[in-house]
């Protein structure tokens, strides 16, 4: 280990590149990182009425909310008790039973196993025993979370409680779909694209659109109580630099009245860690996941929502607003794909970060502390890292035991 710890990367610095291609090192960030953190599912809106249901697939997990006949919504694993086939697909309505394609043993929408064919031929064979299997579950401005595993991890509400002021203007609770959900690929690892959309010094080189938009009004902060989340922000009042979309956009958009005059040209983004972004707007917002495939494949999982407005000029501003960022994302994802193939290659290792990259610090520093082998400059054997790994771990909790025996003494 001591020499080991002569390798590691030192705060301030990016993450090294083999964890942005090791699949090795990304099962580690599914056991320390996903399945024991809140992952999002959809918003309430999506399933308005009983029996209707949005599954959820990640990594090998499936996952379905669904919403009974008392207007109370669960999430279960989507998986029959019987020989753990899947139940329901996509997203839709199931009626007053969601039935297994295999066998036909059936379950009401509260999750109870109720109808099982051929019952008599199971011995000793009591249906309670064998409902669905419950997931953890909260429901945060009106968006349903689940988190796989159990852990210490803070609930979704405590983690935005920073901002739950200003996220009360836009009244999220009341929002409804306006598509469905979309999965864009990218082969790149899913730390490219989580720093990248918190990377606030690209914004004025990269994106000449959205930073004509904004000016120089961007700004990027850490929120407090632990930095759960990251934020940016920009104002289109300060907008420097004219083309069609920003100008057509800021002039159609018409007034949200339920929101403050400085929110009426006001974006704001909210990254929650480690793989969730909520982009909101005026006219709309929208939800952006970044779901993990390998360790150079990622699927970008989103839907976007907006309160009910059928005025014209309003759904001028949403297509207008779509435009915008079609661009952007178009140049992000040639970005995020440099990047990468950069990584892939002998010349780099890791590189600095500058004192302004707040969140791309703060997220690096996280991962190490979760999953301390990523100090390691040198990428480990792939049959050690895992050994290597859980070494660092105990050696850091004897650090902090022998610190706490100290201060007691």
């Amino acid at each position: 280990i001591a020499r080991r710890q002569r390798q590691m990367c030192i705060r301030d610095r990016t993450l090294p590149a083999w964890t942005y291609t090791s699949d090795a090192f990304l099962e580690l960030e599914k056991r320390h990182l996903f399945l024991n953190n809140w992952q999002l599912i959809c918003h309430s809106s999506n399933i308005p009425n009983a029996g209707d249901y949005f599954t959820f697939n990640f990594f090998n997990e499936r996952l379905v909310a669904i919403r009974n006949e008392s207007d109370e919504i669960n999430v279960f694993h989507n998986v029959c008790s019987h020989r753990a086939t899947k139940l329901l697909e996509d997203d839709g309505n199931c009626g007053k039973r969601i039935r297994c394609p295999y066998h036909a043993w059936s379950y009401d929408l509260s999750g109870n196993l109720k109808s099982v064919p051929h019952e008599e031929q199971f011995k000793n064979f009591d249906k309670e025993d064998h409902n669905l299997k419950p997931v953890q579950m909260e429901i945060f401005l009106g968006f349903i979370f689940a988190k796989i595993n159990p852990s210490s991890a803070p609930s979704v509400a405590d983690q935005f409680n920073p901002y739950l002021e200003e996220l009360s203007l836009y009244k999220l609770e009341d929002i409804k779909p306006l598509g469905r959900v979309t999965m864009r690929p990218r082969d790149v690892n899913w730390k490219q694209v989580a720093d990248n959309y918190v990377d606030a010094l690209h914004i004025p080189i990269a994106h000449p659109g959205l930073s004509g938009l904004v000016g120089n009004s961007y700004g990027i902060e850490l929120s407090e109580d632990g930095g759960f989340i990251h934020k940016m922000w920009g104002d289109l009042n300060k907008t420097r630099k004219k083309n069609l979309s920003n100008d057509l956009y800021k002039k159609l958009l018409p007034e949200s009245k339920h929101l403050p005059k400085n929110k009426q040209m006001h974006w704001s983004y909210y990254r929650l860690w480690p793989n969730l972004a909520f982009d909101i707007y005026p006219d709309q917002m929208d939800f952006m996941q970044f779901i993990p495939i390998n360790s150079r494949k990622t699927l970008i999982r989103e839907i976007p929502y907006a309160l009910p407005d059928e005025r014209r000029e309003m759904k001028a501003a949403r297509y207008l607003n779509w435009r915008i960022n079609r661009e952007v994302n178009a140049e992000d994802t040639e970005l995020i794909n440099f990047v990468q193939e950069g990584m892939e290659t002998s010349a780099y290792s890791s590189g600095p970060l500058a004192e302004s990259e707040i969140c791309l610090i703060d997220s690096a520093e996280k991962i190490r502390n979760l999953i301390p082998v990523s100090r390691l400059e040198v990428e480990p054997d792939t049959d050690e890292i895992v050994k290597i790994n859980e070494e660092l771990l105990e050696n850091k909790d004897k650090k902090v035991k022998n610190i706490f025996d100290k201060k007691k003494t």
